[in-house]
């Protein structure tokens, strides 16, 4: 069975992808509130993967989940990178993984905050009572 991870995507990452041919891909979660990719993995791929990331898992969709964040970066940046989600980028990223283990190490004792424009819910805190 082929297994697949599924990327959320931002408005700066939907922004990485126009052009790449990759739009058709998108998928629509929670009634349109989030974006995803969902990214097949080759199973040569997915060996690579459970082996060097051990929290990894398959849930019950068959999604590979619990990967470190900076794998998930790294694999959206090689996306980009390639404009492709074929086997050329998890073999790009497996060739990585000693940065991505470099980085999760540092996502143990601290993770960054994401960067999100919160310029409208700081508008709407000014006036918090909006009613008549």
């Amino acid at each position: 069975m082929a297994h697949f991870m599924v990327l959320l995507l931002d408005d700066k990452r939907l922004d990485a992808l126009k052009g790449t041919g990759l739009e058709d891909k998108i998928s629509d979660l929670f009634g349109g509130a989030l974006k995803a990719l969902n990214v097949e993995v080759p199973e040569e791929a997915e060996k690579g993967i459970m082996e060097a990331f051990t929290a990894a898992r398959i849930d019950s969709r068959g999604a590979i989940t619990d990967v470190p964040i900076a794998f998930n970066r790294v694999l959206f940046e090689e996306i980009v990178k390639h404009k492709s989600i074929g086997k050329e980028v998890f073999d790009s990223v497996l060739a990585r993984a000693n940065e991505i283990k470099e980085a999760a190490a540092k996502e143990s004792t601290y993770l960054p905050p994401p960067d999100i424009d919160l310029s409208d819910v700081e508008e709407l805190q000014k006036k918090p009572y909006q009613g008549a």
